[in-house]
Protein backbone atom coordinates (compact mmCIF):
# COMPACT_ATOMS: atom_id res chain seq x y z
CA UNK A 1 0.00 0.00 0.00
CA UNK A 2 1.47 3.33 -1.10
CA UNK A 3 1.53 6.30 1.28
CA UNK A 4 -0.39 9.49 0.53
CA UNK A 5 2.86 11.43 0.25
CA UNK A 6 4.30 8.96 -2.28
CA UNK A 7 1.17 9.15 -4.44
CA UNK A 8 1.11 12.96 -4.25
CA UNK A 9 4.75 13.03 -5.37
CA UNK A 10 3.90 10.83 -8.40
CA UNK A 11 1.03 13.14 -9.29
CA UNK A 12 3.06 16.33 -8.80
CA UNK A 13 5.79 14.99 -11.10
CA UNK A 14 3.22 14.91 -13.91
CA UNK A 15 2.27 18.58 -13.55
CA UNK A 16 2.72 20.56 -16.75
CA UNK A 17 1.55 24.15 -16.86
CA UNK A 18 -0.22 25.15 -20.09
CA UNK A 19 1.73 27.51 -22.34
CA UNK A 20 1.23 31.18 -21.44
CA UNK A 21 -1.40 33.01 -23.47
CA UNK A 22 -2.17 36.67 -23.99
CA UNK A 23 -5.62 37.68 -22.74
CA UNK A 24 -7.61 40.87 -22.28
CA UNK A 25 -6.93 42.36 -18.85
CA UNK A 26 -10.64 41.99 -18.02
CA UNK A 27 -10.16 38.21 -18.29
CA UNK A 28 -6.86 38.03 -16.39
CA UNK A 29 -8.12 38.23 -12.81
CA UNK A 30 -7.04 35.28 -10.68
CA UNK A 31 -4.38 34.15 -13.15
CA UNK A 32 -0.62 34.32 -12.73
CA UNK A 33 1.20 36.95 -14.77
CA UNK A 34 3.73 35.36 -17.15
CA UNK A 35 5.67 38.49 -18.11
CA UNK A 36 7.34 41.53 -16.61
CA UNK A 37 5.00 44.38 -17.50
CA UNK A 38 7.33 47.37 -17.99
CA UNK A 39 5.78 50.82 -18.21
CA UNK A 40 6.53 53.00 -21.22
CA UNK A 41 5.07 56.25 -19.94
CA UNK A 42 5.08 58.02 -16.59
CA UNK A 43 1.97 57.80 -14.44
CA UNK A 44 0.45 60.28 -14.05
CA UNK A 45 1.55 61.63 -17.39
CA UNK A 46 1.28 65.28 -16.29
CA UNK A 47 1.18 67.36 -13.12
CA UNK A 48 -2.40 67.25 -11.89
CA UNK A 49 -4.54 68.52 -9.03
CA UNK A 50 -5.07 65.93 -6.32
CA UNK A 51 -8.19 67.68 -4.94
CA UNK A 52 -10.74 70.31 -5.89
CA UNK A 53 -9.45 73.79 -5.08
CA UNK A 54 -7.31 76.59 -6.46
CA UNK A 55 -3.97 76.23 -8.21
CA UNK A 56 -1.57 78.86 -6.92
CA UNK A 57 2.09 79.73 -6.61
CA UNK A 58 2.91 78.85 -3.01
CA UNK A 59 5.17 81.91 -2.73
CA UNK A 60 2.13 84.15 -3.32
CA UNK A 61 0.33 82.88 -0.21
CA UNK A 62 3.26 82.40 2.21
CA UNK A 63 2.40 85.48 4.25
CA UNK A 64 -1.08 84.22 5.24
CA UNK A 65 -1.07 83.59 8.98
CA UNK A 66 2.16 85.57 9.56
CA UNK A 67 0.44 88.71 10.74
CA UNK A 68 -0.08 90.07 7.24
CA UNK A 69 -3.80 89.33 7.34
CA UNK A 70 -5.82 87.61 4.68
CA UNK A 71 -4.84 87.62 1.01
CA UNK A 72 -7.16 87.60 -2.01
CA UNK A 73 -6.13 86.70 -5.53
CA UNK A 74 -7.86 87.15 -8.87
CA UNK A 75 -9.14 83.91 -10.40
CA UNK A 76 -7.94 83.62 -13.99
CA UNK A 77 -10.40 80.85 -14.89
CA UNK A 78 -11.46 77.27 -14.23
CA UNK A 79 -9.64 74.12 -15.36
CA UNK A 80 -11.63 70.89 -15.53
CA UNK A 81 -10.40 67.32 -15.44
CA UNK A 82 -9.63 66.29 -19.01
CA UNK A 83 -8.83 69.82 -20.18
CA UNK A 84 -6.43 69.64 -23.14
CA UNK A 85 -5.65 73.34 -23.66
CA UNK A 86 -2.48 74.40 -21.82
CA UNK A 87 -2.89 77.27 -19.38
CA UNK A 88 -0.41 79.55 -17.64
CA UNK A 89 -0.69 81.16 -14.25
CA UNK A 90 0.67 84.69 -13.81
CA UNK A 91 2.26 85.80 -10.51
CA UNK A 92 -0.33 86.56 -7.80
CA UNK A 93 -3.11 84.74 -9.66
CA UNK A 94 -5.16 81.63 -8.88
CA UNK A 95 -7.02 79.13 -11.08
CA UNK A 96 -10.00 77.06 -9.99
CA UNK A 97 -9.15 73.35 -10.59
CA UNK A 98 -10.99 70.04 -10.37
CA UNK A 99 -9.47 66.83 -9.06
CA UNK A 100 -7.37 65.37 -11.89
CA UNK A 101 -7.16 68.62 -13.83
CA UNK A 102 -3.78 69.52 -15.39
CA UNK A 103 -1.91 72.11 -13.37
CA UNK A 104 -1.32 75.46 -15.09
CA UNK A 105 2.28 76.44 -15.77
CA UNK A 106 4.00 78.14 -12.77
CA UNK A 107 1.45 76.80 -10.26
CA UNK A 108 3.13 74.52 -7.70
CA UNK A 109 0.35 73.85 -5.16
CA UNK A 110 -3.40 73.48 -4.79
CA UNK A 111 -5.33 75.28 -2.07
CA UNK A 112 -8.21 73.10 -0.81
CA UNK A 113 -11.61 74.74 -1.12
CA UNK A 114 -12.02 74.69 2.66
CA UNK A 115 -9.01 77.03 2.99
CA UNK A 116 -10.73 79.68 0.84
CA UNK A 117 -14.03 81.49 0.57
CA UNK A 118 -14.78 79.70 -2.74
CA UNK A 119 -14.87 82.91 -4.75
CA UNK A 120 -15.37 82.79 -8.51
CA UNK A 121 -13.77 86.03 -9.74
CA UNK A 122 -11.57 86.66 -6.74
CA UNK A 123 -10.73 84.17 -4.02
CA UNK A 124 -9.92 84.99 -0.41
CA UNK A 125 -7.09 82.83 1.00
CA UNK A 126 -7.50 81.74 4.62
CA UNK A 127 -4.34 79.59 4.98
CA UNK A 128 -0.95 79.29 3.35
CA UNK A 129 0.11 76.18 1.45
CA UNK A 130 3.54 74.64 0.89
CA UNK A 131 5.03 73.96 -2.52
CA UNK A 132 3.89 70.62 -3.95
CA UNK A 133 0.88 70.30 -1.64
CA UNK A 134 -2.12 68.48 -3.16
CA UNK A 135 -0.36 68.03 -6.49
CA UNK A 136 0.31 64.67 -8.15
CA UNK A 137 3.58 65.15 -10.01
CA UNK A 138 4.41 63.51 -13.34
CA UNK A 139 5.64 59.97 -12.65
CA UNK A 140 4.75 60.01 -8.93
CA UNK A 141 3.21 56.53 -9.26
CA UNK A 142 5.28 54.96 -12.03
CA UNK A 143 8.29 56.06 -14.04
CA UNK A 144 9.12 54.79 -17.55
CA UNK A 145 11.02 51.52 -17.21
CA UNK A 146 9.43 50.62 -13.87
CA UNK A 147 7.91 47.14 -13.57
CA UNK A 148 4.18 47.60 -13.04
CA UNK A 149 3.32 43.90 -12.61
CA UNK A 150 5.98 41.24 -12.07
CA UNK A 151 5.99 37.76 -13.55
CA UNK A 152 4.64 35.31 -10.99
CA UNK A 153 2.18 37.81 -9.51
CA UNK A 154 -1.42 36.66 -9.14
CA UNK A 155 -3.48 39.28 -10.94
CA UNK A 156 -6.12 40.80 -8.66
CA UNK A 157 -8.22 43.96 -8.86
CA UNK A 158 -5.25 46.24 -8.06
CA UNK A 159 -3.11 44.63 -10.77
CA UNK A 160 -5.93 44.91 -13.32
CA UNK A 161 -6.24 48.59 -12.45
CA UNK A 162 -2.50 49.13 -12.74
CA UNK A 163 -2.40 47.38 -16.13
CA UNK A 164 -5.14 49.70 -17.33
CA UNK A 165 -3.37 52.72 -15.84
CA UNK A 166 -0.20 52.01 -17.81
CA UNK A 167 -2.14 51.49 -21.03
CA UNK A 168 -2.03 47.71 -21.32
CA UNK A 169 -5.20 46.14 -22.73
CA UNK A 170 -3.74 42.59 -22.86
CA UNK A 171 -1.31 40.67 -20.69
CA UNK A 172 0.55 37.35 -20.90
CA UNK A 173 -0.72 34.91 -18.24
CA UNK A 174 -0.53 31.27 -17.26
CA UNK A 175 -4.01 30.07 -18.32
CA UNK A 176 -6.29 27.86 -16.30
CA UNK A 177 -5.58 24.18 -16.95
CA UNK A 178 -8.41 22.50 -18.83
CA UNK A 179 -10.05 19.75 -16.80
CA UNK A 180 -12.45 17.16 -18.20
CA UNK A 181 -14.80 15.38 -15.76
CA UNK A 182 -16.78 12.25 -16.66
CA UNK A 183 -18.20 9.23 -14.88
CA UNK A 184 -19.12 5.64 -15.64
CA UNK A 185 -21.78 3.42 -14.13
CA UNK A 186 -24.79 1.56 -15.49
CA UNK A 187 -26.82 2.75 -12.51
CA UNK A 188 -26.38 6.45 -13.29
CA UNK A 189 -28.90 8.85 -14.79
CA UNK A 190 -28.57 12.59 -15.29
CA UNK A 191 -30.39 14.93 -12.91
CA UNK A 192 -32.74 15.93 -15.75
CA UNK A 193 -34.28 12.42 -15.69
CA UNK A 194 -36.24 10.49 -13.07
CA UNK A 195 -34.27 7.49 -11.80
CA UNK A 196 -35.94 4.10 -12.09
CA UNK A 197 -35.49 1.04 -9.91
CA UNK A 198 -31.81 0.47 -9.21
CA UNK A 199 -30.79 3.84 -10.68
CA UNK A 200 -29.26 6.86 -8.95
CA UNK A 201 -28.53 10.42 -10.01
CA UNK A 202 -25.11 11.29 -11.44
CA UNK A 203 -23.69 13.25 -8.52
CA UNK A 204 -20.00 12.93 -9.27
CA UNK A 205 -19.72 14.75 -12.57
CA UNK A 206 -21.48 17.80 -11.10
CA UNK A 207 -19.66 17.78 -7.74
CA UNK A 208 -16.22 17.14 -9.21
CA UNK A 209 -16.72 19.76 -11.93
CA UNK A 210 -17.56 22.28 -9.20
CA UNK A 211 -14.47 21.22 -7.24
CA UNK A 212 -12.38 21.74 -10.36
CA UNK A 213 -13.69 25.26 -10.86
CA UNK A 214 -13.09 26.01 -7.19
CA UNK A 215 -9.46 24.92 -7.65
CA UNK A 216 -9.06 27.27 -10.61
CA UNK A 217 -9.45 24.96 -13.61
CA UNK A 218 -11.41 25.55 -16.79
CA UNK A 219 -13.84 22.65 -16.55
CA UNK A 220 -15.62 20.59 -19.19
CA UNK A 221 -18.25 18.37 -17.55
CA UNK A 222 -18.75 15.49 -20.00
CA UNK A 223 -21.14 13.66 -17.65
CA UNK A 224 -22.06 9.97 -18.00
CA UNK A 225 -20.10 8.09 -20.67
CA UNK A 226 -20.64 4.71 -22.27
CA UNK A 227 -18.56 1.71 -21.19
CA UNK A 228 -18.75 0.18 -24.68
CA UNK A 229 -15.02 -0.30 -25.45
CA UNK A 230 -15.07 1.51 -28.80
CA UNK A 231 -17.17 4.44 -27.61
CA UNK A 232 -15.24 4.68 -24.35
CA UNK A 233 -11.91 4.83 -26.14
CA UNK A 234 -13.12 7.49 -28.56
CA UNK A 235 -14.50 9.63 -25.72
CA UNK A 236 -11.48 9.39 -23.46
CA UNK A 237 -9.01 9.85 -26.31
CA UNK A 238 -10.86 12.97 -27.44
CA UNK A 239 -10.82 14.45 -23.94
CA UNK A 240 -7.15 13.59 -23.42
CA UNK A 241 -6.27 15.38 -26.66
CA UNK A 242 -7.95 18.65 -25.63
CA UNK A 243 -7.40 18.85 -21.86
CA UNK A 244 -4.49 19.04 -19.43
CA UNK A 245 -6.19 16.87 -16.76
CA UNK A 246 -8.90 14.20 -17.02
CA UNK A 247 -10.96 12.77 -14.15
CA UNK A 248 -13.14 9.65 -14.48
CA UNK A 249 -15.32 8.74 -11.49
CA UNK A 250 -16.64 5.23 -10.91
CA UNK A 251 -13.70 3.61 -12.68
CA UNK A 252 -12.29 1.69 -9.70
CA UNK A 253 -13.90 -1.43 -8.25
CA UNK A 254 -16.22 -3.90 -9.97
CA UNK A 255 -16.34 -5.61 -13.37
CA UNK A 256 -17.30 -2.42 -15.24
CA UNK A 257 -14.29 -0.62 -13.83
CA UNK A 258 -12.04 -3.48 -14.92
CA UNK A 259 -13.21 -3.11 -18.52
CA UNK A 260 -12.64 0.65 -18.33
CA UNK A 261 -9.07 0.13 -17.17
CA UNK A 262 -8.46 -2.35 -20.01
CA UNK A 263 -9.47 0.26 -22.57
CA UNK A 264 -7.43 3.02 -20.89
CA UNK A 265 -4.31 0.84 -20.86
CA UNK A 266 -4.39 0.99 -24.66
CA UNK A 267 -3.90 4.76 -24.48
CA UNK A 268 -0.96 4.84 -22.09
CA UNK A 269 0.16 4.05 -18.57
CA UNK A 270 -2.59 3.54 -15.98
CA UNK A 271 -2.23 2.10 -12.51
CA UNK A 272 -4.95 1.36 -9.97
CA UNK A 273 -3.56 0.94 -6.48
CA UNK A 274 -4.39 1.16 -2.81
CA UNK A 275 -3.32 4.36 -1.13
CA UNK A 276 -2.98 4.54 2.65
CA UNK A 277 -5.85 7.00 3.11
CA UNK A 278 -9.54 6.90 3.85
CA UNK A 279 -12.02 7.43 2.44
CA UNK A 280 -10.95 6.74 -1.16
CA UNK A 281 -8.22 4.17 -0.63
CA UNK A 282 -8.62 2.54 -4.06
CA UNK A 283 -7.84 5.00 -6.83
CA UNK A 284 -6.10 5.16 -10.19
CA UNK A 285 -3.59 7.47 -11.80
CA UNK A 286 -1.77 7.41 -15.10
CA UNK A 287 -0.66 9.44 -18.10
CA UNK A 288 -2.44 8.86 -21.39
CA UNK A 289 -2.12 10.00 -24.98
CA UNK A 290 0.77 11.43 -26.93
CA UNK A 291 1.17 14.28 -24.45
CA UNK A 292 1.03 11.98 -21.40
CA UNK A 293 -1.95 13.81 -19.91
CA UNK A 294 -2.59 13.07 -16.20
CA UNK A 295 -5.73 10.95 -15.82
CA UNK A 296 -7.34 10.11 -12.47
CA UNK A 297 -9.70 7.23 -11.73
CA UNK A 298 -11.86 8.03 -8.69
CA UNK A 299 -14.28 5.96 -6.61
CA UNK A 300 -18.00 5.92 -7.38
CA UNK A 301 -18.97 7.09 -3.91
CA UNK A 302 -19.33 10.89 -4.05
CA UNK A 303 -17.74 11.56 -0.65
CA UNK A 304 -14.75 9.34 -1.46
CA UNK A 305 -14.45 10.90 -4.91
CA UNK A 306 -14.47 14.44 -3.51
CA UNK A 307 -11.88 13.59 -0.86
CA UNK A 308 -9.56 11.98 -3.42
CA UNK A 309 -10.04 15.02 -5.66
CA UNK A 310 -9.14 17.32 -2.76
CA UNK A 311 -6.02 15.36 -1.78
CA UNK A 312 -4.71 14.38 -5.22
CA UNK A 313 -6.30 16.33 -8.09
CA UNK A 314 -6.61 19.80 -6.59
CA UNK A 315 -2.87 20.15 -5.83
CA UNK A 316 -2.09 19.22 -9.45
CA UNK A 317 -4.46 21.95 -10.71
CA UNK A 318 -2.80 24.48 -8.41
CA UNK A 319 0.66 23.46 -9.59
CA UNK A 320 -0.47 23.77 -13.21
CA UNK A 321 -1.65 27.30 -12.42
CA UNK A 322 1.88 28.09 -11.26
CA UNK A 323 1.02 28.28 -7.56
CA UNK A 324 4.06 27.95 -5.33
CA UNK A 325 1.99 26.45 -2.51
CA UNK A 326 -0.58 24.04 -3.97
CA UNK A 327 -1.87 22.66 -0.66
CA UNK A 328 -4.62 24.05 1.54
CA UNK A 329 -3.73 26.06 4.61
CA UNK A 330 -3.40 23.80 7.66
CA UNK A 331 -3.92 24.85 11.28
CA UNK A 332 -3.99 22.97 14.53
CA UNK A 333 -7.29 22.68 16.38
CA UNK A 334 -8.54 21.09 19.58
CA UNK A 335 -11.19 18.40 19.14
CA UNK A 336 -14.62 18.83 20.71
CA UNK A 337 -15.53 15.13 20.54
CA UNK A 338 -13.80 11.76 20.02
CA UNK A 339 -12.74 10.85 16.47
CA UNK A 340 -12.27 7.36 15.04
CA UNK A 341 -9.94 6.71 12.13
CA UNK A 342 -8.66 3.64 10.28
CA UNK A 343 -5.35 2.32 11.56
CA UNK A 344 -2.61 2.35 8.94
CA UNK A 345 -4.33 4.98 6.75
CA UNK A 346 -4.30 8.78 6.84
CA UNK A 347 -7.83 9.92 7.57
CA UNK A 348 -9.44 12.91 5.85
CA UNK A 349 -12.61 13.49 7.83
CA UNK A 350 -15.02 16.34 7.27
CA UNK A 351 -15.47 18.77 10.10
CA UNK A 352 -16.63 22.18 11.26
CA UNK A 353 -13.84 24.52 12.32
CA UNK A 354 -14.57 27.22 14.89
CA UNK A 355 -12.54 29.71 16.89
CA UNK A 356 -12.81 30.53 20.57
CA UNK A 357 -13.60 34.25 20.78
CA UNK A 358 -11.77 34.66 24.09
CA UNK A 359 -8.57 32.70 23.45
CA UNK A 360 -8.38 32.68 19.65
CA UNK A 361 -7.86 28.89 19.78
CA UNK A 362 -9.16 26.81 16.89
CA UNK A 363 -11.76 24.18 17.78
CA UNK A 364 -13.01 21.42 15.51
CA UNK A 365 -16.07 19.19 15.51
CA UNK A 366 -15.69 16.13 13.30
CA UNK A 367 -18.80 15.40 11.26
CA UNK A 368 -17.92 11.96 10.00
CA UNK A 369 -15.39 10.60 12.42
CA UNK A 370 -17.31 9.82 15.56
CA UNK A 371 -17.02 6.18 16.66
CA UNK A 372 -19.37 4.07 14.54
CA UNK A 373 -20.23 6.90 12.11
CA UNK A 374 -20.35 6.44 8.34
CA UNK A 375 -17.68 8.08 6.21
CA UNK A 376 -19.92 8.23 3.13
CA UNK A 377 -22.59 10.80 3.99
CA UNK A 378 -22.64 13.54 1.35
CA UNK A 379 -24.94 15.76 3.44
CA UNK A 380 -22.36 16.10 6.19
CA UNK A 381 -19.64 16.90 3.66
CA UNK A 382 -21.79 19.82 2.49
CA UNK A 383 -21.84 21.12 6.08
CA UNK A 384 -18.06 20.88 6.44
CA UNK A 385 -15.69 23.83 6.22
CA UNK A 386 -12.54 21.77 6.82
CA UNK A 387 -10.96 18.36 6.61
CA UNK A 388 -9.57 16.87 9.82
CA UNK A 389 -6.33 15.07 8.97
CA UNK A 390 -5.62 12.04 11.18
CA UNK A 391 -2.13 10.47 10.85
CA UNK A 392 -1.94 6.86 9.70
CA UNK A 393 -0.53 5.68 13.01
CA UNK A 394 -3.53 7.03 14.95
CA UNK A 395 -6.91 5.26 15.09
CA UNK A 396 -8.58 7.09 17.98
CA UNK A 397 -8.45 10.76 18.96
CA UNK A 398 -9.79 11.76 22.36
CA UNK A 399 -11.75 14.91 23.16
CA UNK A 400 -9.40 17.84 23.72
CA UNK A 401 -6.49 16.48 21.70
CA UNK A 402 -4.89 18.59 18.96
CA UNK A 403 -5.23 17.62 15.29
CA UNK A 404 -4.25 19.12 11.93
CA UNK A 405 -7.11 20.74 10.04
CA UNK A 406 -7.10 21.81 6.38
CA UNK A 407 -9.31 24.79 5.48
CA UNK A 408 -11.83 24.22 2.70
CA UNK A 409 -13.17 27.07 0.57
CA UNK A 410 -15.18 29.61 2.51
CA UNK A 411 -18.88 29.80 1.79
CA UNK A 412 -19.93 33.37 1.11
Amino acid sequence: MRSVEEQQARVAAAAVAPRPVRVAIAESQGLMCAEEVVTERPMPGFDQAAIDGYAVRSVDVLSVGDGAGEISLPVMGSIEAGARTPSRLQPRQAARVQTGAPMPTLADAVLPLRWTDGGENRVRILRSVRSGAYVRRTGDDVQPGDVAVRAGTIIGPAQVGLLAAVGRDRVLVHPRPRLSVMCVGGELVDVSRTPGTGQVYDVNSYALAAAGRDAGAEVNRVGIISTDPRELRETVEGQVNRNEIVVIAGAVGGAAAESVRTVLSELGEMEVSRIAMHPGSVQGFGQLGRDRVPVFLLPANPVSALVVFEVMVRPLIRLSLGKRQPMRRVVQARTLAPISSVAGRTGYLRGQLMRDQDTGEYLVQALGGAPGASTHLLATLAEANCLVVIPSEVDDVRTGETVDVAFLAQRG
